[in-house]
């Protein structure tokens, strides 16, 4: 892959889900079969629009990930449309990687045999949770069955690469409850497993049912002990933890993220999404209509952007290399900004060293096993 240095990747954002859930903050609006439509319509010509000013080189993706939202909302043959487009407007490098999210209940066998057909090689499966009191207090739409027969319906359309989503530090939710819900997962036997600590968002249902006293947040305790609790029992049975919060079978490890998380290029299409190309970040409108209105008249459906300074830079490759058990490759970063990063940090370095936080070892600055609970601490040391 490092051949391929001006290689994308590429993100697609569907804004569609047919319920949002209780936690959830992400741009997303219900499914409408005609909403959709248009938005299919405008994403095509967002890529359109890539294509002309993108060189031959620049065009060329190493990773495809359509995320939301939930995709598989939308019909297979519209999926199947996007996915051809991304090929004719874009060019997939032999090896790319192609994930679709997907939710259970919102996949069958024959949506899934269209997307392994169309080139999607990887699955990323929200199932959150085991217990069904807390997939509904979530607002997930699926029961654990559901997501258990979607995992037999992906394997048998092909899927050799599959990744499962999981919460822990649900309100009410039990360490007992979290450790049998990581067996039941392991029970499934996926290539990828990513563990999140739910974040309570503002302005979700979720946060507001807290505010009102009707839902107790998880303690802080219990929560880290659920974290340890991963770590110990997915480890054990072969995992490698990677990422703070992603776990993969050898050779397994999810190479779109790897590219956010070692702050390399990526190209966000469709409402809301994120890009990150030229030293500039830059994000797209969110709302529907203006996002179709804007390509339609010929322009790129940016709504803000940032210049991105050689300082942020290295404060953004430090944090986000952090969050990778491996660390930051203190040789890549000193090639990338033509300064070693111990000259750059050298008094917060030591600081963060003294503390126990972080360590240096094998040409790597990385988390110790007691900075890896603390990471956000560490991070905003270098924001």
């Amino acid at each position: 892959m490092e051949g391929h240095s001006l290689a994308l990747s590429l993100y697609i954002h569907v804004p569609f889900c047919l319920r949002k859930c209780h936690y959830c903050d992400f741009v997303s609006y219900p499914y409408d079969p005609e909403a959709a439509g248009r938005y299919r319509e405008a994403l095509l010509q967002e890529m359109a629009l890539y294509r002309e000013r993108l060189t031959p080189e620049e065009r060329r993706l190493k990773t495809v990930f359509i995320g939301g939202g939930t995709p598989t909302c939308l019909p297979a043959s519209t999926l199947e449309d996007i996915l051809r487009a991304s090929r004719r407007y874009f060019h997939w490098l032999p090896e790319v990687e192609v994930t679709v999210e997907a939710n259970p209940g919102t996949v069958d066998g024959e949506k899934l045999a269209v997307l392994r057909r169309a080139g999607v090689n990887r699955l990323s499966l929200g199932v959150q949770a085991c217990q069904e009191h807390l997939l509904k207090l979530l607002g997930r739409i699926h029961t654990f069955e559901q997501a258990v027969e979607a995992v037999k319906l992906a394997r048998r359309a092909g899927f050799d690469n599959l990744g499962v989503d999981l919460i822990f530090g649900i309100p009410g939710q039990t360490q007992d409850q979290w450790r049998s819900c990581l067996e039941k997962v392991l029970e499934l036997h996926p290539e990828h497993i990513s563990t999140y600590s739910l974040m309570i968002e503002e302005g979700t249902p979720l946060a507001e049912a807290v505010d009102e006293g009707r839902v107790t947040p998880c303690d802080e305790e219990l929560e880290l002990a659920m974290y340890r609790q991963a770590i110990h029992t997915l480890t054990a049975r072969g995992y490698e933890h990677y990422e703070i919060s992603s776990f993969a079978r050898p050779g397994y490890r999810c190479r779109h993220n790897l590219t956010c998380w070692q702050n390399r290029t990526y190209l966000g299409l469709g409402p809301a999404a994120h890009s990150y190309r030229g030293n500039v970040r830059y994000y797209n409108v969110g709302s529907l209509p203006e996002y179709r209105a804007r390509v339609r008249k010929g322009e790129l459906p940016v709504e803000g952007r940032e210049q991105i300074t050689p300082s942020i830079a290295m404060g953004e490759t430090v944090f986000l290399g952090l969050r990778l058990l491996e660390g930051v490759d203190l040789e890549a970063f000193a090639s990338r900004f033509g300064r070693r990063l111990e000259d750059v940090y050298g008094e917060r370095l030591e600081r963060l060293c003294r503390q126990g936080l972080v360590e240096i070892s094998s040409g790597h600055l990385r988390l110790t096993g007691r900075g890896l609970p603390l990471a956000n601490r560490v991070f905003a040391e270098f924001v």
